[in-house]
């Protein structure tokens, strides 16, 4: 585990009252854990602003009826080369897939790739997440 250090911080009431609730839905054991990856997070986003190297995941849920639309996104994946590490499909019913894209690269270039992904017709819903590999941020869960 990481050397700890101390620090004091100043809430108003009613804020700090709706972190110990958020914290308590999401089982946190106490406040420093909760804070701590707030600020990964926070963190985390400025790497990927910056145009970091990322890994990240996209989801997508579309209609598999539309047509040429898994060729497509199959081609797009491989057209994005390196960038692309793996990708699951699920048949989630009679109409539609699920599809979660594993990407590593540049945050730009990941974004672009998953922003082409989403914006195919038939493809309903869908998000990128993405972080890193750890090295930048250590976890000390």
């Amino acid at each position: 585990m990481a050397e700890l250090s101390r620090t004091g911080i100043s809430l108003e009431r009613d804020l700090l009252a709706g972190f110990d609730k958020l914290i308590a839905r999401r089982g946190y054991k106490n406040r420093s854990e909760a804070l701590r990856d707030l600020i990964r997070d926070a963190l985390l986003t400025e790497i990927a602003d910056s145009n970091k190297p990322v890994v990240g995941t996209l989801t997508l849920v579309y209609d598999h009826h539309v047509p040429n639309l898994s060729q497509k996104l199959t081609e797009m994946q491989h057209h994005g080369g390196t960038k692309v590490l793996a990708a699951t499909h699920v048949h989630l019913d009679h109409n539609y897939c699920l599809e979660v894209v594993i990407m590593r690269g540049r945050s730009k270039e990941i974004k672009e790739l998953a922003d082409r992904m989403l914006a195919m017709r038939g493809v309903e819903l869908g998000k990128l997440v993405v972080t890193n590999s750890g090295a930048a941020l250590k976890h000390s869960h």
